[in-house]
């Protein structure tokens, strides 16, 4: 399993509309506004990184109110 962390950069205000519909995006494992430089964080759990990728650039970035995702990749389990 792969394990990544999403962090994404919101319009002010639009995190809580925005975290129900990140929570239910494919491999999301959970999501919570976060305090501090980014809004919200996104722990995905998925069998290839390539979940990770695609579900950000193609779902979460598109959202209205998502202005930045930086992502991180566990190396260890």
């Amino acid at each position: 399993m792969v394990r990544a962390y999403v962090l994404v950069d919101t319009d002010v205000g639009s995190s809580p509309g925005l975290i129900d519909t990140i929570r239910e995006m494919e491999g999301v494992e959970t999501a919570h506004v976060i305090a501090g430089d980014w809004d919200v964080m996104v722990v995905f759990e998925v069998s290839e990184v390539y979940q990770v990728l695609s579900t950000t650039t193609t779902a979460i970035q598109e959202l209205d109110g998502v202005l930045d995702t930086k992502t991180y990749v566990a190396l260890d389990e």
